[in-house]
Order: structure tokens, then C-alpha cells, then sequence
């Protein structure tokens, strides 16, 4: 005999029930509210989470008295977890159908219709409560497919098809409640963010019979349309035919010249239609998609869920929820995600559109872009050259690459992580980009690449490039344009008038200043003048330099150098127009600016005239067992003083011409690299020098700032003696990151999903900072540097400063300001403002 529980086993949902969002889940609680605001909602009671768990060990409720309390009606059985986004078993309908309900139906409203709805309550009972074989129930609606389904049900189970409508109510509700408790549906929803503990709550509800001899039938409506976000009537109604009741018809909603729609077979139910959902925006502060039913002409609201909608659709609901003073400003601030933004800068493929996937690899920048497959960066630089869009496709790209990035409109590498090479420069770039696509397998010398269907792609095809999702997608598809529209600016402004922390852009380039100062950066934090190098103008003259050999011939190559890095800062302060610019002196070893192949050895023997041997013999000479620690940063300025010296004064008479034209420049010197204070006071002696020298040779006087990149675990613990020396002390957390852990940013993709995926590391260091172990050195050399001098300038200015989470961190840590890729300023800007509002405690420095 089944053993019924001994609990409050359920609750009629009224407007003054005792429902809990964390008890009875999250469509309980929308269903009262409903309920409150006087919408037609059909009879529902809830369940709570305990007499789910309870009925999952094996106890029942009584579902005699439940089934007795809906008058026998139909009923419907719905999941409802405490976050709608967790899942949770699929609905079951018509709860309570059995043979003397299918004669009532044939009797009252058709053969067909009867039929129909007892075979698809049998279909769906055999198949997810009974556990049966779907291909048994598989057959379309008919007098002969229903007996046979009957058949078949009682020859596989030894028993006639339920026709107790309790009994029916008990096993759904069994079946739902262990499918919750399941292996596979626990991981699936604790992927999606839910605790291991995380219960369950059902909803029982009257089913609205759509059937009668007035309009009938089922849908749903909303008033957004979900990609865009603007004011839309959006839906479908499927209902009986008015002309032939025997027949459905999906109805659009509105008057459409392709069909019949809501609008005209019913005004005033659409209308009313329309009123609930405009109530359900201004009472539940929210643009909510309403599932209803028409039995008979009379409305029944069966649920109201919010609408799914795209990050260019959520800012603008959002932003013009609060301009109807649905929302504070501050709430509309809280809705929007930070990362959705970067969906919003550029163009992103149709999601309402199929798709040709490929290949999949890490989504390391955001956008999309089709063009056509080339290998090379030389190839690349070819097709801009006929204005051909283009897709770089490499194993993983170098320094030399950048040439063929800036003419390329997406990249494509088979290895790297989130923080390698061409991820890096790619975002700074505003470029699509997918990185670690091991569904790849690249054939460079016959310029091709396979995938793992067996297709080939050969040099000139046409591929996609989804940077947004990581995914390769053959052919072109239809892209919707970015959306830097008014409710994108609006929200930011918003955000800027709430966040405590500076945001600033790292740019290179005249290009990358300009796309900081269109998202509104303060600033930039980080230029890297050697990637002012790479062009093909300036690499020849760089290379000449490299292979001088005496000081006095390295100043000739490095004077013709100066003119072009002057007018580069020229345009950088102009186009920054008085915000502070920071710029870090030559960092990279000097091999990166040199061939390593027999190809481009023999065309530098001939741009230097000099024998090959002799090229090949100096190239090898500079070459390093581990450059990456070696012969870099201050530690070429110490050694090479020349070039340091060259940059000094490119900067400094750039900022008096520039100042002469606009508002009054102060640039921000920054020595990379460093990990003892005498490095600084040799750098600073020189850099002093040359800014004196330039005074004098222009008799303007002029005032800059000179720092440090803390980029090395004993520049953060002995930042107190470096800041004795800077006035800035910025924090490069790539390197940080590199040189705490041993790991090489662009090898770790390699194996980090394994590390991360056992946990070893709980995430990416190199995506998000790793607060126990970097955090900890920016801790110390925070407090130490602020210490030693309180008026120092902190900040980050490595790839982390975009990411949410390190942003708070540095909120926390009390740092001025974070630097990030032009195109995640947008991002840092609105994460940086959610943390001021959700956490508004003063920063370290206001104790």
C-alpha cells in the first residue's frame, strides 16, 4: 500500500498564500504575482521543494485529494526551481485524460480533436514516465494510432494504460521528481551555476481546453522583439481554423498579408492580450512573454516568464525601463551583464539565422566576420591591398604578424589560449578571433586546412569567423551590424556617474586611440611603441639598427627612426587631446624584429648588403635560449642607452608641438620590465637628461611623469624603494601573471582546460587574475609603494584590467585606475560602476 507523506504536501497559489521563491521556485512565485495583478490564471497549486524531495525517496502525497481539488479537469505539470535558468524536467499536459474523458471530448467537440489529445498525453506518458521506447510512440493522430498505442503500452507494461486520474497525477509527478534527482540533470544545471544542493518545486495548473464552437486555441505574445530589443508585438497563436473547425492554423499575431492573424479573427482578445503584458512590464518591472490559451473565446493567462532576448535587446529594455521610471537608473545599470557589451562593438552573426558549423575553438574576440582563407600575413596584406576581406588562418601568430592582423577582418589560429598572441592583439584590434581550434588541422605548405567532417578548405574559400561563441562557420552568413546606438551610451553614462575606479584604453596606434576616445576612455594606460616598429617602412631601418656595429652608427639608424616615432606620439596626444597618455619604452627582445626563415635571411642580406653568412651568423648570435627573460625591457635600456634615448625625445618633442596645438600634455614615461630600483635611476638620469636637452633646443618648458611597469614578483615586493623613484607604478599582469607562475601565456592554452577542469587552478590566470597568488604581489607592492610614497599612481595595465572580476579586485585593492583593450573600455566602464553599487565601501586609500 503506498505510504502517503505527513507534511504541508501543497498550497493552492492565492494572492495571499504563503508562496517562497526559494520553497516553491521561481514560476510559483511569478504565478502569484500574476495572480495579484488580477490575470486570468487557471487554478494552480504548488508543491514545495520538500515534497518533491519527499516523493523522489519513494513517499506519495495524496493525489487522490490533490486530483480531487480540479473538479476533474485536465491538468498540466510544470517544473519551477528556484532559478528559471537551472532547467528542470520538461512539462507534462493533460494530466487526467483517459478513455471516458476521450468520449466526452469525441462527443462534444470531434472525433479528432479527442483523439488527438489522448494520443499525445499516451505518447508522452509512455515515453517519459513509463520510460518506454519513443520509436513505439511515434505515430500521427488518428482512431487506429491511438489503439494501437494503447496496445502497445499494455503489452509492454502488463497492464492497461492508467485510467485513474490520481494515479496518473502521482506517477508524472514521481517520474519529474527523480528526473530532477538525476546524475545528468545535477551536472547540467550546476554547469549553468546551480548549487549541488539546489531542490526542486512543481506546479500543478488546470488545463484551458482549447476547444469550443468560439475561437481556440494556444500561444504566447510579447511586446519587445527579442534580437533588438524595440517595441514589437512578437508571437503565435495556433488555434481551430474559424472555417473549418476540424483544421488548426498557426495565426500570426498581428495583421500580416501572409496569413491570418490574432489581430483580426479577435481585436479585443488582442488587445487585452497587449494590456497584460503592458502590466505585467509596469507592475513586475519587467518585459515579460505571456503564454495564454482561448477556450472558447474566454482568455487564460498559463504563465509569464522574461523575455529571452540578446545583448543588444537587454541594454535597451533596460535603459528605457528606467526612462519610463519603471527602474532606477542604477537598477538598469545592474541588469545588464558587463561581457554582453562586447557583443554590441561589433558586427555578430544573425542568431535567428541557421548555421554551418565547422569548427570550434576559444572565443578570444568578440564579433564575427566572413572573408576569404588566407596563410599568410603577406597574403594578407595582398588581399587589402584589392580590398578583398580576408581571414588569417595560422597555427599561431608572431610579432611579425601584426601586419597581416591590422589587413585581415577576423583571425583563425589552431593553438594559443585566451591570452596568447594573436588573442591579445586581436582584441586590441577590435578583431574577431578564435584561437586553440584543434578541430583544425592545417596544411601550411599546401595552404589548406581539414576539419573533423572530412571537408577541406583551401586557400580563398570563404569561411566565418564567430569570435563572439568560437565557432568556424563555412561560407558567408548575415551579420547584424553593431550597436553603439543612444541606449549603449545612455547606460555608460550612467555607469560613469556611479563607478569609483578610472578606466583607460592600452592603444598602440593613432587607429586605437581614436576607438578609445569613441567608448569614452579616461586616458591611455599602456602604448607599446615597439608594434609602432612592425611597418614595413620603419622594420628595415629597425634592422639596420640592430646589426650596427658601433654606437655612432645605431644613433644614424636610430635618427631616422625619430621623426617617425615622434610624429606617432604627435598624433597620439592630439587625438587624446590633453587626457593623460602613458607610454611604455621598448620592451621585446631585439630577435623579434629579425627573419628566422632562409627566405627572409637572404632578403635582409640584401636590404643590408651584407654576405648571408654574415646575417645568419649576427641573427643567431642575438637569438636566446628563453627570451622572454632575457634581453628585454630596462634591461636594453641599460645596455643600448641609445634607443631609450631616441624614444625620450621623440616623446618630449612631441609633447611640445602637440601642446602648442591643443591643451597642455603631460605624457607618462614607462619603464618596462623592471626588478631593482638602480635600473629606474639609470633610466631616470638619461630620460631627465634628454628632456632637459629638449627644453633647451625649444625653449618650452614642459612638465612629464616617469614609472614603472611592475611586471616582475620583485618589483612588487620591492616597490617601496622603486616608488621612490615613479610617480606611477603600473602593474602588467600578463607578465606578473607569466613569471608567478612559470607559465608561458602563449603555451599554457595547451593544457589549461585540463588544469581548470581538475581543478588544479579554479580559473584561467591569464583570463581572470589569480587573486591568492598575483593578487597577493599586488597587495604587497601596492602597499608598499604607497607607503614609501603616498601620492604614487597604481594601476593595471595588463589584459585583466577588462575582466570583471579582476576589476573588482583592483576596486578592492584601492588601485586609480584599470587599462584594458579599447574594446572591453565599454565593459571595465560597466563592471566597474556594478561593483561601486553593490558594494559601495570606500576604497583602501579613503581609511
Amino acid at each position: 500500500m503506498q505510504k502517503h507523506a505527513e507534511f504541508a504536501e501543497f498550497t493552492e497559489i492565492t494572492p495571499s498564500a504563503a508562496i517562497d521563491s526559494a520553497r516553491h521556485g521561481w514560476r510559483a512565485k511569478c504565478l502569484q504575482r500574476l495572480i495579484r495583478i488580477d490575470l486570468p490564471v487557471p487554478r494552480t497549486v504548488a508543491l514545495p521543494c520538500e515534497t518533491v524531495r519527499l516523493i523522489a525517496a519513494g513517499q506519495m502525497l495524496n493525489t487522490e485529494k490533490l486530483a480531487a481539488g480540479f473538479d476533474g479537469a485536465l491538468v498540466s505539470i510544470r517544473p519551477s526551481p528556484a532559478n528559471p535558468d537551472w532547467g528542470g524536467p520538461g512539462t507534462v499536459l493533460n494530466v487526467g485524460m483517459n478513455a471516458a474523458k476521450h468520449a466526452a471530448l469525441t462527443r462534444d467537440h470531434g472525433a479528432a480533436h479527442a483523439n488527438a489529445l489522448y494520443l499525445g498525453f499516451v505518447q508522452s506518458y509512455a515515453i517519459h514516465v513509463a520510460r518506454l521506447d519513443p520509436d513505439m510512440f511515434t505515430a500521427e493522430p488518428s482512431s487506429e494510432a491511438l489503439a494501437a498505442a494503447l496496445a502497445a503500452y499494455e503489452a509492454e507494461m502488463d497492464e492497461e494504460f492508467p485510467q485513474s486520474p490520481a494515479r496518473q497525477l502521482g506517477e508524472v509527478l514521481r517520474s519529474m521528481a527523480r528526473a530532477w534527482e538525476g546524475t545528468t540533470a545535477r551536472l547540467l544545471r550546476e554547469a549553468k551555476g546551480a548549487p549541488p544542493e539546489a531542490a526542486l518545486g512543481l506546479i500543478v495548473q488546470e488545463m484551458a481546453q482549447a476547444v469550443g464552437p468560439g475561437l481556440s486555441g494556444a500561444g504566447t505574445v510579447q511586446l519587445v522583439e527579442p534580437v533588438t530589443g524595440a517595441p514589437q508585438v512578437t508571437g503565435r497563436f495556433r488555434g481551430l481554423n474559424p472555417a473549418n473547425r476540424k483544421a488548426e492554423e498557426t495565426l500570426y499575431l498581428v495583421k500580416d498579408r501572409r496569413g491570418h492573424s490574432l489581430e483580426e479573427a479577435a481585436p479585443e482578445v488582442f488587445a487585452t492580450l497587449q494590456a497584460h503584458c503592458r502590466t505585467c512590464r509596469e507592475r513586475l518591472r519587467e518585459e515579460m512573454v505571456i503564454e495564454f490559451a482561448l477556450e472558447n473565446g474566454a482568455l487564460k493567462v498559463i504563465d509569464a516568464v522574461k523575455t529571452q532576448r540578446s545583448s543588444r535587446a537587454a541594454v535597451r529594455i533596460a535603459v528605457t525601463l528606467a526612462k519610463d521610471s519603471i527602474i532606477s537608473r542604477e537598477e538598469a545599470i545592474l541588469r545588464v551583464e558587463p561581457r554582453a557589451l562586447s557583443e554590441l562593438l561589433h558586427s555578430q552573426v544573425d542568431p535567428r539565422l541557421p548555421r554551418d558549423r565547422v569548427a570550434r575553438g576559444i572565443a578570444a574576440s568578440p564579433g564575427a566576420a566572413s572573408g576569404k582563407v588566407v596563410f599568410s600575413s603577406a597574403d594578407a596584406q595582398a588581399a587589402a591591398a584589392r580590398d578583398e576581406r580576408c581571414i588569417l588562418v595560422r597555427r599561431e601568430t608572431a610579432p611579425e604578424d601584426i601586419r597581416g592582423m591590422h589587413a585581415a577582418v577576423a583571425v583563425l589560429t589552431e593553438r594559443g589560449g585566451i591570452t596568447s598572441h594573436a588573442a591579445v592583439i586581436a582584441r586590441g584590434l577590435g578583431l574577431p578571433c578564435i584561437v586553440g581550434a584543434s578541430d583544425l588541422s592545417l596544411n601550411t605548405r599546401e595552404r589548406t586546412f581539414k576539419v573533423r567532417d572530412g571537408r577541406v578548405f583551401h586557400e580563398g574559400d570563404v569561411i566565418t569567423v564567430d569570435g563572439t561563441n568560437g565557432e568556424v562557420l563555412a561560407g558567408t552568413a548575415d551579420m547584424l551590424e553593431p550597436a553603439l546606438d543612444e541606449w549603449f551610451r545612455t547606460l555608460l553614462h550612467w555607469a560613469d556617474n556611479v563607478r569609483d575606479i578610472g578606466v583607460r584604453a592600452n592603444a598602440d596606434t593613432p587607429d586605437d586611440a581614436r576607438t578609445a576616445r569613441m567608448f569614452e576612455a579616461e586616458g591611455i594606460g599602456l602604448c607599446r611603441t615597439e608594434h609602432m616598429f612592425f611597418d614595413e617602412d620603419r622594420l628595415t631601418v629597425m634592422r639596420e639598427m640592430i646589426f650596427a656595429d658601433t654606437v655612432k652608427d645605431r644613433k644614424v639608424a636610430l635618427d631616422r627612426l625619430l621623426p617617425m616615432q615622434r610624429a606617432d606620439f604627435i598624433a597620439l596626444f592630439d587625438i587624446m587631446a590633453g587626457l593623460p597618455v602613458c607610454i611604455r619604452l621598448f620592451d621585446p627582445p631585439l630577435h623579434e624584429f629579425l627573419p628566422q626563415d632562409r627566405e627572409g635571411l637572404r632578403e635582409l642580406a640584401e636590404a643590408l648588403d651584407r654576405p648571408l653568412s654574415e646575417v645568419t651568423r649576427r641573427v643567431e648570435a642575438l637569438s636566446e635560449f628563453n627570451p622572454m627573460l632575457g634581453m628585454r625591457g630596462v634591461r636594453i635600456g641599460v645596455t643600448v642607452p641609445e634607443i631609450y634615448e631616441m624614444q625620450a625625445r621623440a616623446i618630449f618633442e612631441a609633447t611640445v608641438e602637440a601642446s602648442k596645438r591643443g591643451a597642455a600634455v603631460v605624457p607618462e614615461v614607462m619603464i618596462p620590465l623592471v626588478s631593482a630600483k638602480r635600473e629606474v635611476e639609470l633610466i631616470k638620469t638619461r630620460v631627465d637628461a634628454v628632456a632637459a636637452a629638449v627644453r633647451i633646443h625649444t625653449g618650452a618648458n614642459f612638465d612629464y611623469r616617469l614609472g614603472v611597469m611592475v611586471e616582475t614578483p620583485r618589483a612588487a615586493l620591492r616597490a617601496g624603494e622603486i616608488a621612490q623613484q615613479a610617480a606611477f607604478l603600473s602593474f602588467g599582469t600578463n607578465d606578473l601573471t607569466q613569471m608567478t607562475y612559470g607559465l608561458s601565456r602563449d603555451d599554457a592554452g595547451r593544457f589549461m582546460g585540463d588544469y581548470v577542469q581538475q581543478g588544479v587552478y579554479p580559473e584561467d590566470p591569464f583570463h581572470v587574475l589569480d587573486e591568492d597568488g598575483v593578487g597577493e604581489l599586488l597587495l604587497i607592492g601596492s602597499a608598499r609603494g604607497r607607503e614609501m610614497r603616498p601620492d604614487v599612481t597604481l594601476s593595471v595595465c595588463g589584459e585583466h584590467g577588462g575582466n570583471p572580476e579582476s576589476i573588482a579586485f583592483c576596486r578592492r585593492v584601492g588601485l586609480d585606475y584599470v587599462s584594458c583593450s579599447p574594446f572591453r573600455v565599454p565593459v571595465a566602464r560597466l563592471a566597474a560602476a556594478q561593483f561601486a553599487l553593490v558594494d559601495p565601501r570606500p576604497r583602501k586609500e579613503d581609511h
